[in-house]
């Protein structure tokens, strides 16, 4: 059969006959042309196996399951879908960045001539080539501190201002503003406008946070974009992104993806929020709950200035009342000081008396002490003085003895000290006389 018999039935023209005219190409319709295709494709491709890393991945409500599956480079991605049956055999979930080894069929999904990869089978071929370099630059950041809790920071409660690093198209801006809109209209917000998908994102994004740090209007910083695969979220885990969260000026906030999303910004930021949205709740107290805090001071205050005045009104009260009987208190005054006259005058005699006496007794004990002193000593005195005279020798020479002396004066007590013809003098009770030594007798 040909392609016009086969499909003359779809309103396709026969071409044009006649001599000397070029037959004019086959017109196909849109919906003969992609069935077409996918017979081909499923003539050719009945049976493929394929390996690559998912991307994107959702399970719909009724148990389909829709997914990119792209190279390790990132230059080629092929749709995948996998039926509710296919689905139930898995023995795991599969995750964004794993890398998977698919058996299935090529096919169109005609209703949007979109080529597909139906999967009848997968299984895991490893962590995916992406997924591995989330991990070494996770462990090399790790490495570095920047990721120690230590150094985070707290979030401000009552922000004056919030700024907002993200992209004026992204849908998380909107999420951003219409919840700090509706928490918290009190705060201002300034936007730090910065691409977050492509090759230019990574740098964007570090000089949009830096420049909010240098700008220092912002009490704090949201880093936010709305959700996707690891390859559209990459530009959150290069690591100048990571380093400039790292060395913000100002508290950090990062709203990267969904709940289920994992960004390297999430580790370094000061908080980490699952979604957008979630960021601007944590980045602001909700204004009835500030307001009622407001009124809970206020009343607080209140009450603590109304006991002051009350207390400073009893105390002038107090005042007045002392200062309108002045008669009254320069009466008690004078009263008090009598009786410290008095008081006075009665220590003063006290205190003389008593010193007297003092003096009296000292003077007794001082006299008393003063006779026993020279009567000690009058006794002494006297003991010697017997002494010396029992030792004097001239009563020895009154009693007929000499006191033999040489010239010089030294006494002579032995013979050995003296020579012949040496001079003596010899002391008697009635005078002295003087000797010459003839001879010294031998003992």
């Amino acid at each position: 059969m040909t392609g016009a018999d086969r499909f003359s039935g779809r309103g396709l023209a026969p071409p044009a006959q006649g001599p000397g005219r070029t037959p004019a190409p086959l017109v196909w319709e849109v919906a003969a042309l992609v069935h077409a295709v996918a017979d081909t494709l499923a003539a050719r491709f009945a049976a493929v196996a394929v390996r690559g890393e998912v991307s994107g991945y959702t399970r719909a409500a009724s148990g389909h399951c829709y997914f990119t599956l792209k190279d390790a480079e990132g230059t080629a991605a092929l749709r995948c879908a996998m039926f509710r049956r296919a689905a139930s055999l898995l023995d795991f979930t599969p995750d964004d960045g794993d890398l998977v080894e698919l058996r299935g069929r090529l096919a169109v999904y005609e209703p949007r001539g979109e080529l597909q990869f139906v999967v009848e089978a997968m299984q895991r071929a490893g962590a995916g080539a992406l997924y591995e370099r989330f991990l070494r630059l996770k462990a090399q950041l790790e490495a570095e501190g920047l990721f120690d809790p230590a150094r985070k920071r707290p979030i401000s409660r009552y922000p004056s201002c919030v700024g907002v690093v993200t992209s004026l198209a992204a849908a998380a801006l909107h999420d951003v503003l219409t919840a700090l809109q509706r928490r918290a209209p009190q705060v201002r917000v300034v936007i730090y406008p910065s691409p977050v998908q492509g090759a230019d994102a990574p740098a964007a994004l570090a000089a949009a946070i830096e420049a909010a740090g240098r700008h220092g209007r912002a009490d704090t910083l949201i880093v936010a974009r709305g959700g996707g695969s690891l390859e559209d979220l990459w530009a959150f885990n290069e690591a100048v992104v990571v380093r400039a969260v790292a060395a913000s000026r100002i508290p950090v906030i990062a709203g990267v993806g969904h709940e289920t999303d994992v960004s390297l910004v999430d580790f370094a930021a000061d908080l980490r929020a699952p979604t957008p949205t979630a960021a601007a709740e944590l980045a602001a107290t909700p204004r009835e709950d500030a307001l009622r805090q407001l009124a809970g001071t206020a009343r607080s205050l209140s009450r603590s200035l109304e006991r002051g005045l009350q207390q400073q009104a009893q105390r002038l009260d107090r005042l007045t009342l002392a200062l309108s009987r002045p008669a009254e208190r320069l009466s008690g005054q004078r009263n008090r000081l009598d009786l410290l006259a008095q008081r006075l005058a009665h220590g003063v005699r006290t205190g003389v008396h008593g010193a007297r006496t003092e003096l009296q007794r000292a003077a007794l004990a001082l006299h008393h002490g003063g006779r026993l002193l020279r009567e000690r000593r009058a006794h002494a005195l006297q003991t010697v003085q017997t002494r010396l005279q029992a030792l004097d020798p001239t009563r020895v020479v009154g009693r007929g003895y000499a006191l033999i002396e040489t010239a010089e004066g030294e006494l002579v007590v032995d013979p050995q000290q003296l020579k012949a013809g040496q001079d003596l003098k010899l002391t008697l009770a009635r005078g002295q006389i003087g000797l010459r030594v003839d001879r010294v007798l031998p003992k």
